[in-house]
């Protein structure tokens, strides 16, 4: 047996003891598949909405791992899109906030949920205690109008982006809810945007490099690939983990996800194995970072900056964008160490 075999066996092995179990994200599907059904009832106040609920974040990537602390909870992001009926012209943030909080907080009655629903920023909070323990933040949306997708896809195109990929993601771009908008409670039309499916679809196009797969529309999408796994998901999951045990004392500076999701999947070149993958992701993820704002561009929204912390005058003293450097340093003197077999226990222990 090879040097390279072994490793990539024990990574391999290393990435199955960071899965989630199967039934956390069948349980996580039945939960917003449920929430799904409940806003569409006959009763429902936004049925005639034509109320989507999907899954956003790593559990639709499928790229979650297991807390370093067995008695976290899973998080688990949904959105909530009512893609019919309201537009920014008709309803307030708030409007729309609160009618999706109605549903939510009589969901939660009803499934005799019983931890109140939390209020954050963007969204609504629900919190499940029995065999396992869920955090979900549901944020409400509706589609953004014609002249924001229009602009989303001419930024897109400018970037760079195959035309057929601009083109499917910007549709799907969505005006969503923040307290802390200037407009938050008066009609406007420029309320933040953000496109959570439309990620999604870019990064499963970098999955798939030999061909875009785009997914199919229904009520309620499926989680991803969390059985059948690509070596950019594995990477991902691997880089993350080393990132939860080497910031596991400070949270506050620790890379986002986001960040490290993105700079990966830009990364990837198609590796079919996990050792090329993640040599190769570690060897160009620098490349990707611009030397000016936006450090790091939203594929689905170039302009939007990832790590906009990064250089907020709140942050400054933090040093993020060196921390991050310096995180992937030592993720590099890591993995590329021929010891890394030798002491796996720093990433599942």
């Amino acid at each position: 047996m090879t040097v390279a075999t072994k490793k990539q066996l024990i990574l391999e092995k290393i990435v199955e003891l960071l899965e989630l179990p199967d039934f956390a994200y069948e349980k996580a599907r039945k939960r917003y598949d449920d929430l799904g059904q409940w806003l569409v009832r006959d009763d429902s106040t936004v049925k005639d909405n034509d109320p989507h609920i999907f899954p956003q974040g790593s559990f639709r990537l499928g790229t979650a791992i297991k807390p370093l602390n067995k008695n976290e909870e899973y998080d688990l992001d949904l959105v909530c899109k009512l893609r019919v009926g309201i537009t920014e012209r008709s309803h307030t943030q708030e409007d729309l906030k609160r009618l999706v909080r109605y549903e939510i907080e009589s969901y939660r009655i009803a499934r005799k949920i019983k931890a109140p629903i939390k209020e954050k920023h963007r969204c609504w909070c629900l919190e499940y205690q029995d065999d396992i323990s869920f955090h979900i933040d549901i944020v409400p949306c509706i589609p953004a109008s014609d002249s924001r997708r229009t602009l989303i896809f001419e930024s897109m195109q400018k970037a760079g982006e195959n035309i057929c990929i601009a083109r499917e993601v910007s549709d799907l771009t969505v005006s969503i809810t923040d307290d802390r908008h200037h407009c938050y409670r008066y009609i406007c039309d420029d309320w933040n945007i953000s496109n959570p499916e439309g990620y999604a679809k870019w990064f499963e196009s970098r999955m798939n490099q030999a061909q875009y797969m785009l997914l199919e529309k229904a009520q309620v999408d499926d989680i991803p690939l969390f059985k059948k796994k690509t070596p950019l998901q594995k990477v991902i999951q691997l880089l993350k983990r080393h990132r939860d045990k080497m910031f596991k004392i400070d949270e506050n500076v620790k890379p986002t996800s986001i960040v490290i999701s993105t700079l990966a999947a830009r990364a990837y070149q198609g590796e079919a194995d996990i050792e090329s993958a993640l040599e190769n992701i570690l060897d160009k993820m620098r490349k990707f970072i611009n030397s000016s704002r936006p450090k790091v561009p939203n594929p689905v929204n170039p302009e939007e900056d990832f790590a906009d912390r990064w250089s907020m005058p709140k942050y400054k003293d933090l040093d993020l964008e060196e921390i991050f450097y310096f995180w992937l340093e030592e993720a590099q003197n890591y993995f590329y160490s021929p010891d890394v077999t030798n002491d796996i226990s720093f990433l599942i222990n």
